[in-house]
């Protein structure tokens, strides 16, 4: 098995039953574990497209698996998942409904059109590194050393809500 992450976010309707639902279906994928939930953190949208400026602020997460399928399998069954649930792909940094971005998988560094790992902009992203850091609090994950970057990321527009989601 190989550890990986994926980042959850929604900003529209039932945020957190969007992101429930959601790990439930990746609960579900033959050959994963979860193991490791972190806390639900809400921000801001970033890099709004001028003709979307009235989004409604994100709910974030981090999960952490064990996985047997490679990674673009994995990347595929999110990307499964999205649809299932609703998601309509717009263009970049629109409103979702739920969003699963595969962050890294352990062993695996990959620069091409069907998947970056790790995720090309999780460093700039506190959204990202704060729920992860829940994950992995010594600030290193498989393959990278990310504390350093969440100064950077501007971390004071992240919240940690009290909200957590537990699955079964």
């Amino acid at each position: 098995m190989s550890e990986a992450a994926i980042g959850l976010g929604s900003n529209q309707g039932d945020k957190n039953q969007n992101m429930l639902r959601a790990l439930q279906a990746v609960s579900r994928l033959p050959g994963v574990k979860i193991t490791g939930i972190s806390s639900i953190y809400q921000s801001r949208a970033v890099d709004v497209p001028a003709n979307d400026k009235e989004q409604e602020p994100f709910h974030n997460m981090c999960v952490k698996v064990d996985a047997l399928m490679s990674p673009m399998a994995l990347l595929g069954a999110c990307l499964g998942i999205e649809a299932a649930l609703g998601r309509v792909r717009g263009p970049r940094n629109f409103a979702r409904l739920i969003d699963l971005d595969l962050l890294l998988y352990e062993g695996v560094k990959s620069e091409s059109f069907e998947m970056s790992l790790p995720h090309p902009r999780m460093l700039q992203r506190a959204f990202v590194l704060l729920p992860l850091k829940e994950l992995y609090p010594s600030g290193r994950a498989p393959g990278i050393f990310f504390d350093p970057y969440i100064k950077d990321a501007q971390p004071e527009g992240v919240v940690r809500l009290e909200q957590r989601i537990v699955i079964d």
